[in-house]
């Protein structure tokens, strides 16, 4: 989790299996993975469910848009998750 002025953020490699959350930010080093993330349909305000989480560090398999995708742990640690919807006013 991330700290910011507002408190707590939680990122979408901490969401527990069968929880879904809000896309409120995407954080990652890497300019191209940022654009592979986003073309793979992981925008900010699209709502992110885990289907499961592999033991060890292995991947994270969401579902976005209908469409189930696999992320590293690592890609996943980057996206930053609101679980509760009480910023979804504020990103429309």
């Amino acid at each position: 989790m991330t700290v910011t002025k507002e408190g707590l953020d939680m990122t979408l490699a901490t969401l527990k299996t069968g929880k879904k959350g809000l896309i409120t930010k995407i954080e990652v080093d890497d300019g191209a993975t940022k654009r592979r993330l986003m073309n793979m349909g992981l925008l900010v305000g699209e709502e992110v469910y885990v289907d499961r989480v592999a033991p060890f560090g292995g991947p994270i398999d969401i579902t976005i848009k209908g469409y189930n995708i696999s992320l590293h742990k690592k890609e996943a640690q980057g996206i930053i998750i609101d679980i509760d919807g009480s910023l979804k006013e504020e990103i429309y």
